[in-house]
């Protein structure tokens, strides 16, 4: 497996952002700022977050933000591989707050203020793209976290693009699903402002920053009805039928 697949490269950037739109005032964003580090503090008090208390933290963080959250199509099963489009690190919170699970997510996240050992607390699966061959055996965490009845979210694209652009879905986590014999749910998740996008040399307080200063912000995240791999099925396959299977259900596919 080369780096270049490991790693793969958006080509979205600072142009993507117009900031354009309606804007909240200085103050108004202050108060949304703290109000995150408030949230995030406040959610690592428990020793353990899990289900309710877990959904509740993540859409107190969206709400401190001034986001609005919509969940459109079939709730997932426990148990099911959420394979879906990356765009933000909010993409994180919306999935959490829709449906009880995992997350897959770079190592780089465990460096981040607050967030960082959050994620390590409600038992997120680390990926080091910068170790081609540790992959499998995070591959196999996915699929026996699987097994177990637990659902996990991975954002197949492998990078976050701005949403007018897309990336083609990398196959290797979709393996997990085949080895465990779980579905697969697609799932789109977009944005009402390309202010959301974290993209470019981007940093996550630039980021929340930003955001705070939009009056308002929608994620709109939309599931598509769930593939059931047979035995042995192609990877590749899987991840082409799973990006496919999301257009119509608020996703573009990539010229």
């Amino acid at each position: 497996m080369s780096s270049t697949l490991w790693q793969p490269a958006s080509g979205c950037g600072d142009r993507c952002r117009p900031g354009a739109g309606p804007r909240a005032t200085g103050a108004t964003a202050g108060l949304r700022v703290a109000g995150v580090f408030l949230v995030l503090l406040t959610g690592l008090l428990p020793a353990m977050l899990g289900g309710v208390l877990l959904r509740a933290l993540a859409r107190a963080l969206l709400g401190v933000l001034g986001v609005r959250l919509v969940a459109r199509g079939p709730a997932p099963r426990p148990g099911s591989l959420l394979v879906a489009n990356h765009i933000s690190w909010m993409d994180i919170l919306a999935l959490v707050a829709v449906t009880p699970t995992h997350l897959v997510a770079k190592h780089d996240v465990r460096a981040w203020p607050a967030v960082g050992e959050l994620a390590g607390r409600i038992g997120t699966i680390f990926v080091d793209r910068t170790r081609p061959r540790a992959l499998p055996a995070t591959v196999g965490e996915v699929a026996a976290a699987l097994r177990g009845g637990r659902s996990v979210a991975v954002f197949p694209e492998g990078t976050t693009y701005c949403g007018a652009e897309r990336g083609a879905f990398r196959p290797a986590f979709f393996q997990a699903a085949i080895d465990a014999g779980a579905p697969v749910v697609p799932t789109s998740i977009s944005y009402d402002t390309a202010e959301a996008s974290f993209i470019g040399e981007d940093t996550l307080l630039h980021s929340i920053r930003r955001i705070a200063r939009v009056r308002r912000t929608t994620i709109t995240v939309i599931t598509a009805p769930a593939l059931r791999p047979m035995p042995g099925a192609d990877r590749r396959a899987l991840a082409r039928a799973a990006q496919r299977s999301m257009a119509g259900h608020g996703y573009r596919l990539a010229a």
